[in-house]
């Protein structure tokens, strides 16, 4: 089993999963249409097991090489934004978010609070491309590449709670 794998099995929380939309094909295809770019197929696997939510404590932290605002040593990756429309925050939201924080263009947002995002770059690979995460802090005006794909972003994951920081 790939290490991808492993993180897939227990990726989700087991909280309610009320309100989450079931994720189709047409969905995935609406949804690239409207964001203009081709979503990692890391990204849909997971998304393909629940459209979005609460990410497992095991999975919520993102180690880092350089400070942040956050921590000195990772960010939170505690919520992954899902496609469909429901009464949640979806990645359809990105352009309209990505407007009104000031954020470079084209990304989709995957996580964040406004203050702080991690999102899929498409800068460098193009709409067709697999684009890179980055972590972008608003505040700060800085930007942070996490992984150089989804996937090995997803791999990379740990709990927030191994880090001694007193962030959560």
């Amino acid at each position: 089993m790939t290490r991808f794998d492993e993180v897939k099995a227990t990726f989700w929380d087991e909280g309610p999963r009320e309100g989450r939309s079931t994720l189709t094909d047409a969905v995935v295809r609406d949804a690239e249409q409207r964001l203009g770019v081709r979503l990692p197929a890391a990204l849909l696997e997971l998304l393909r097991v629940r459209d979005g939510g609460v990410v497992a404590e095991s999975w919520d932290a993102c180690p880092t090489d350089e400070p942040t605002s956050w921590s000195a040593d990772h960010v939170p990756f505690d919520v992954l934004m899902g496609i469909g429309e429901d009464d949640h925050l979806s990645v359809l939201d990105s352009a309209h978010l990505i407007e009104e924080w000031g954020l470079p263009s084209p990304l989709v947002l995957l996580s964040g609070d406004g203050h702080t995002w991690i999102a899929l770059d498409y800068r460098a690979c193009g709409p067709d491309g697999e684009p890179t995460v980055t972590w972008f802090d608003v505040e700060a005006e800085t930007e942070l590449p996490l992984a150089g794909d989804f996937r090995t972003f997803v791999e990379g994951l740990t709990a927030a709670a191994a880090f001694d920081d007193g962030q959560d």
